[in-house]
């Protein structure tokens, strides 16, 4: 399934789920409900640096349940979106909750990802605010395409498509990188990268911290802190 952002369906303000319009959703995904928080890794740890494994137990309880729990430690960290290897996962699967640069909200999962390849005409760059729930604290300037599309299958295997412009096109190819074993410093100049870095040392233990207090609230237990060194 696929959703084009014409002049209609961007003046359709319904969730979409899976890239479809639902008529309700809740506040949180049901799979929050279902989920367990789990540790989210820092740049520096291995599995955040290497290509991912392909999806390939579909329709399997294990991969239900790894998506549930990404929803949940997502919720947990007020993230976008969550790639399967931040939580320490080798696995090409991201699940995304976030409100577009129009108030859509998008909500979905999607496995073994591929980002169309625009035609250089259609690229129109955007130089945004970027940040990582695997590089806590810092929010950094990153040029990206303004429109993304991307092709994989869902939890069952069923074919996906799902189209993002502005905010959730950079979330759509951020979260793609990281299952490449990239994140949004690899794309920076060696002093902003290192400037990130410095910041993240000073931030993480506020980062941390509300974390806990937003696992608290949503009745979740608190994974602890990431293991040392891996920054």
């Amino acid at each position: 399934m696929s959703l084009r952002f014409d002049d209609e369906a961007s003046r359709d303000l319904r969730v979409r789920v899976q890239g479809v319009p639902v008529d309700s959703y809740p506040a949180l995904p049901p799979e929050v409900a279902r989920g367990t928080v789990r540790r989210i890794t820092v740049v520096g740890e291995e599995v955040l640096h290497r290509r991912c494994r392909e999806v390939t137990q579909f329709g399997s309880s294990e991969l239900a349940r790894l998506i549930d729990d990404m929803f949940a430690t997502n919720a947990v960290a007020d993230g976008a979106a969550i790639a399967a290897n931040q939580v320490d996962v080798d696995l090409q699967l991201f699940v995304w909750d976030i409100t577009d640069d129009w108030g859509v909200r998008h909500v979905g999962h999607i496995a073994n990802p591929v980002l169309d390849e625009l035609p250089v005409a259609q690229r129109v760059l955007a130089e945004e605010s970027e940040g990582c729930l695997s590089v806590p604290g810092p929010y950094k300037l990153v040029p990206r395409p303004d429109h993304a599309v991307v092709r994989g299958r869902d939890q069952d295997g069923s074919p996906l498509v799902i189209e993002g412009r502005g905010y959730f096109a950079r979330c759509l190819q951020h979260e793609t990188d990281h299952l490449h074993g990239r994140t949004y410093l690899d794309r920076l100049a060696r002093r902003e990268r290192k400037a990130a870095l410095s910041e993240m040392e000073e931030t993480k233990d506020s980062v941390f911290a509300r974390r806990a207090a937003r696992a608290a609230e949503l009745g979740k237990r608190d994974t602890g802190r990431p293991a040392e060194g891996g920054a």
